[in-house]
């Protein structure tokens, strides 16, 4: 009852320069993102209200030689059926597929994935997030399976498909010694159903106020 979003949030998502100017013009021409690690599955990735948590991410892309001009394209979106990541609710429910998942893996002898660091991570985030994105898109598999035979079986489902997920992570190291709070905390979008995002926009610069 409680998990849908329905008001509206700027997100930003962090790209080369050229894809900012393809999505402003061509708004239905997005790519999702389909990596083994993605933190939150698969889906399209934006920074919760973060324009420069979005920009440090494209500077770190260029530093690697994964684009040329980073930028940043903002994004008005509601979440609509949220697996929110930050409510209890959410939690339990990803919790009981993971255990559905590990013995599926268990029964065929397989280990399940684990979630590695990047050797150059001095912080070890543990940023290769394989077996998340597994639990995580091992649920949104179980629960489409599940809508389509009872719709196919009784007309009708009780389950809710997700349109995106939500989560608030610690990243970075402390913010100063002895900190509780991190460098690169940040709350991070994954949007799976496309219609969540009602428009792009270029952000622009903040002016002087009062000046």
């Amino acid at each position: 009852m409680y998990n849908q979003r329905p008001n509206l949030i700027l997100g930003f998502h962090g790209c080369d320069e050229s894809v900012c100017k393809e999505l402003l013009l061509n708004p239905n021409k997005y790519k999702t993102s389909k990596e083994s690690y993605d933190w939150l599955g698969h889906g399209i990735y934006f920074w919760e209200n973060n324009y420069d948590r979005a920009l440090e991410w494209a500077k770190d892309k260029e530093k690697r030689g994964s684009l040329k001009n980073p930028s940043v394209i903002g994004a008005v979106l509601q979440l609509g059926n949220c697996c929110d990541l930050t409510d209890k609710n959410s939690i339990e429910v990803v919790k009981s597929y993971y255990e559905n998942l590990k013995d599926d893996f268990n029964s065929v002898g397989k280990p399940l994935p684990v979630n590695k660091d990047l050797q150059a991570d001095q912080h070890k985030d543990r940023l290769l997030r394989e077996l998340d994105c597994t639990v995580l898109e091992y649920m949104h598999s179980s629960i489409l399976s599940t809508y389509k035979a009872d719709i196919a079986s009784k007309g009708y489902s009780e389950y809710i498909i997700y349109d995106s997920t939500r989560g608030v992570f610690t990243e970075g190291g402390p913010a100063y010694n002895g900190a509780g709070m991190f460098d690169k905390s940040h709350i991070q979008i994954c949007i799976r159903n496309s219609n969540c995002i009602k428009g792009f926009f270029m952000p622009r610069k903040e002016i002087k106020w009062p000046s």
